[in-house]
């Protein structure tokens, strides 16, 4: 992606969410020698919600809630890139949640 367009895309999901509360799942595919370590530095920041080491593509897939878009920019841009051995990340941002913790949003909730 050119920087103008990525500088685009910044402005239309940053205007989007605003200061409103952000969930995300960040892929991380690491150096396999640390994955302990690194698994644990992840799950230390306090916007991570669940960290689990697994098999496929990805090596270590974390939830997360952010207070805002800007503060899991940052982490991602900031935080993350002072792990050391984290050689790619993925960040899904969550647009609606229909089933959390075992637990089925009520239709009205699923909407905000």
């Amino acid at each position: 992606m050119e920087e103008k367009d990525k500088k685009e895309y910044e402005e239309v999901i940053s205007s989007y969410y605003g200061d409103e509360q952000v969930a995300a799942l960040v892929t991380f595919k690491i150096d396999t020698k640390g994955s302990d370590q690194v698994a644990q530095k992840i799950a230390s920041f306090p916007y991570i919600e669940d960290v689990f080491l697994v098999t496929g593509d990805t090596d270590i897939f974390a939830k997360a809630r952010f207070p805002s878009y800007a503060a899991l920019k940052k982490f991602i841009v900031d935080e993350v890139a002072d792990i050391e051995g984290v050689k790619e990340t993925k960040t899904f941002m969550v647009v609606t949640t229909f089933k959390e913790r075992g637990k089925v949003r009520e239709e009205e909730e699923a909407k905000k």
